[in-house]
């Protein structure tokens, strides 16, 4: 801060501007009245209003159960994608078109896979939306770790092959731990957008499993309650949790 001199100034407006509505919506989430903007009180019957919600609840449940699963299959595939374009078929073109989907709009993604299913005949349901979910995670994965890649010492994996170990023993005792901060990294960052991504989920869910940002979706429709504040408050403790652990697991994998 002490060297960038005039430039705090807009630095500090930026910040309020991103994080003073923030703030104002997790104070806003203990107030005791039923308008979101008018504080009468402290109280955290909104927390107690909102686990008690049928809807949310199982709109909740959907989400993690769609959120882990992209995280694994994702993670997975994305680890071996970003491994096979770096080190066994180097082409910029295939490593453009593997990282695609982390760059295409959110929409035009969405419309893409919806028109996908409805070809090969996938009903919508949970499984519609992991799928979609596994596609951009499996992009994002795949560019945190072909990142890491180009900072690793090829030359550990070419020793470990001289001196008589296998493809699978270099790749369980030298990728592997070499590659884990990244893949812990992309791991997180994929649950993260699995847990508060809309529009892909709007596009290629079905009726009856609607997950939690389109159960959200549905309740701001009719304006924003103090309920709404408490869930969100909740979901930004999440992600600060999820941010942080990353940081911390990165920091020991890099130690060890």
């Amino acid at each position: 801060m002490r060297n960038l001199g005039w430039l705090r100034v807009p630095f500090i407006f930026t910040y309020a501007f991103l994080y003073i509505p923030i703030a104002v919506l997790v104070v806003m989430s203990f107030n005791a009245s039923k308008s979101p903007f008018v504080w009468t009180g402290f109280s955290t019957q909104w927390y107690t209003a909102l686990f008690n919600n049928e809807l949310i609840r199982q709109g909740f449940i959907n989400t993690m159960i769609v959120a882990v699963g992209a995280t694994i299959l994702a993670t997975i595939l994305g680890t071996l994608l970003a491994i096979g374009v770096s080190r066994y078929f180097r082409s910029a073109i295939v490593e453009a078109y593997s990282l695609a989907p982390a760059i295409i709009p959110d929409l035009v993604l969405a419309i893409g896979l919806l028109a996908f299913f409805a070809l090969v005949g996938v009903t919508l349901s949970l499984f519609s939306v992991l799928l979609a979910h596994v596609v951009f995670g499996m992009a994002f994965v795949a560019a945190v770790v072909i990142a890491r890649i180009g900072q690793t010492d090829s030359s550990l994996e070419e020793a470990s092959r001289d001196l008589g170990a296998g493809v699978v023993t270099t790749f369980r005792k030298i990728t592997l731990p070499s590659l884990a901060p990244a893949i812990i990294a992309g791991a997180l960052l994929v649950f993260t957008l699995s847990l508060d991504e809309f529009v892909i989920a709007y596009f290629t869910n079905g009726p009856t499993t609607p997950t939690l940002p389109i159960v959200i979706y549905s309740m701001v429709r009719f304006g924003v309650t103090p309920e709404i504040n408490a869930l969100a408050a909740l979901l930004l403790l999440v992600s600060f949790t999820i941010v942080i652990s990353a940081q911390r697991i990165t920091r020991l994998t890099d130690a060890v």
